[in-house]
């Protein structure tokens, strides 16, 4: 028996008065899964993973997770589902140390209440030499602010593998990346499938893409035009599918 897929939408619309920048979209995310999200400007992918994180709910249409209905009416409903997202700005705060932000929300406790901060410490700096291989991270207590942008990115992620989330959503997360960032980035998308998590990875860059997604979606004037696996498609295929949508 097929198992049902990690997330699901059907049918979904989403409409800011006149305008309907979703239309009748279907789009999962299986298990193990990278799924690239492609399109030109305005194509509406955006907005699918503000729908998918829950900041944007759908007008109409239907949500599933594991194959049971579900709501996306606030980031909570997505984060309980197991939804986590990562936007360009990387939602870290860069005045706190990295092992606050890594808990920032969900910090460890003693049994009197006090923080757990060696431990914190100790699990931030093992998921993060554990996951991708960065330079200039030598300590938790070094804040945020400092970091480049991919050791912000690192952050974000390490932190949401941590905690178990089984998708992560990452809308253009190389674009203000250098390009040994970028890559040591799509290094550690690749390898989220062994720590059994899936991602939906929006992008530009079709040879980014490539590289390490399983599946395609292709979206124009929010509809989803193209869904296709990478054994069945090339890089060229991929860009004459967004050129010609």
């Amino acid at each position: 028996m097929t198992q049902a897929p990690l997330i699901e939408v059907k049918d979904v619309t989403k409409r800011y008065g006149n305008l309907e920048a979703l239309r009748g979209v279907d789009f999962h995310i299986d298990r193990n899964e990278v799924v690239g999200l492609l399109g030109d400007n305005g194509a509406g992918k955006s907005t699918l993973v503000k729908l998918l994180s829950g900041i944007n709910p759908p007008t109409s249409g239907e949500v599933f997770a594991n194959g049971v209905k579900a709501s996306l009416n606030s980031r909570q409903d997505a984060e309980s589902i197991g939804i986590e997202t990562i936007y360009q700005d990387m939602a870290v705060v860069g005045e706190m140390e990295i092992w606050r932000n890594m808990f920032l929300g969900r910090e460890l406790r003693g049994k009197f209440g006090f923080l757990k901060e060696n431990e914190m410490k100790k699990i931030t700096l093992d998921e993060l030499s554990s996951g991708v291989d960065i330079s200039g991270i030598d300590s938790a207590d070094q804040m945020v602010g400092s970091l480049s942008g991919g050791q912000r990115q690192a952050v974000a992620i390490a932190r949401a593998v941590h905690f178990r989330k089984s998708v992560l959503l990452l809308d253009e997360p190389t674009s203000a990346l250098s390009v040994r960032e970028t890559n040591k980035l799509l290094d550690y998308i690749d390898g989220l499938r062994d720590k059994g998590t899936s991602a939906a990875f929006v992008t530009h860059n079709i040879y980014h893409a490539y590289s390490i997604c399983d599946r395609f979606v292709v979206m124009s004037h929010g509809r989803k035009v193209h869904d296709i696996r990478k054994e069945d498609t090339s890089v060229e295929g991929l860009t004459q599918m967004v050129i010609n949508s």
